[in-house]
């Protein structure tokens, strides 16, 4: 039997396009162009020495075992925001069936780079599997102008995110990603550039609010409503909106008031796939 050789301990990206085999083959054809012209501009921006990475391909995305050296602070932080600008630009004026949106994995650990038919290590089927997961996939669903989402290692938040809070630590969300027919689970941290929020329970709620669902996180579209009570009068010269739902803040002329009663708590999503 052939001897097994010390693995590298390396920085590890997994990528992966949303809806490719959905596309017929011209868009497909498309989309690979797209995706790795997207990739190498990043890179050039960040300083990356692409040709120095160990890719995988995958047709709807790649594996990427980065070169030693790499900075974990820079491909966790910085990486993700550039490849969302990118894309966006990209994106632009293309129908929905064309548009590119992308899950990013990111993990480190040993690797061996001498396998016969492929990189042995358990860090890789991690990241592989992290950004295969249903609680990624949901959130990128979940924000539909979102171009990236972002998920980490349990380890990298830990010893990035929260260390160096180049991105806001609260913007990331702990999920625990499950793939239960592969076997997995393991905590992870997701993150969606622009859009991330601070997770529902970190959120005061309103006082006097009632639940329309059991609180037990098997309904991610629940609405929180007002319970009963009086209602209020007009004063003055404005007038009382009562029961509107909103997503935002309304105006609805001078010396008005609002009482908005909904806020939907979508987050909950990831954590529970659709």
């Amino acid at each position: 039997m052939a001897y097994v050789t010390d693995p590298d301990r390396r920085v590890l990206v997994a990528v992966d396009m949303e809806s490719y085999s959905g596309r017929d083959n011209v868009l497909q054809h498309r989309a690979q162009l797209a995706f790795q012209e997207v990739m190498t501009t990043a890179c050039e921006e960040l300083g990356f020495d692409r040709t120095a990475w160990v890719i995988q391909q995958g047709g709807d995305g790649e594996l990427a075992i980065l070169p030693p050296g790499t900075s974990e602070r820079a491909v966790v932080t910085r990486l993700t925001p550039v490849l969302d600008r990118l894309l966006r630009e990209h994106n632009r004026g293309l129908s929905s069936e064309a548009r590119i949106r992308l899950r990013v994995g990111v993990h480190e650990g040993p690797v061996h780079l001498d396998g016969a038919n492929g990189y042995p290590s358990e860090a890789v089927v991690t990241v592989c599997r992290l950004v295969d997961s249903p609680q990624l996939k949901a959130a990128l669903r979940q924000f539909p102008g979102a171009a990236v989402v972002l998920i980490v290692s349990d380890r990298l938040y830990h010893d990035i995110v929260r260390q160096y809070q180049d991105l806001r630590p609260e913007h990331f969300r702990q999920v625990t990603a499950r793939l239960p027919e592969k076997n997995f689970e393991a905590v992870a941290w997701i993150y969606v550039p622009g859009e991330s929020i601070p997770a529902p329970d970190a959120i005061p709620a309103p006082p006097g609010l009632i639940r329309d669902h059991p609180d037990d996180g098997s309904d991610p579209e629940r609405i929180d409503r007002k319970g009963p009570g009086p209602r209020p009068q007009p004063t003055g010269s404005g007038q009382v909106f009562q029961d509107i739902r909103s997503r935002g803040i309304g105006a609805f002329g001078n010396g008005n008031s609002i009482s908005v009663s909904g806020r939907p708590e979508d987050l909950d999503a990831w954590g529970s796939p659709r």
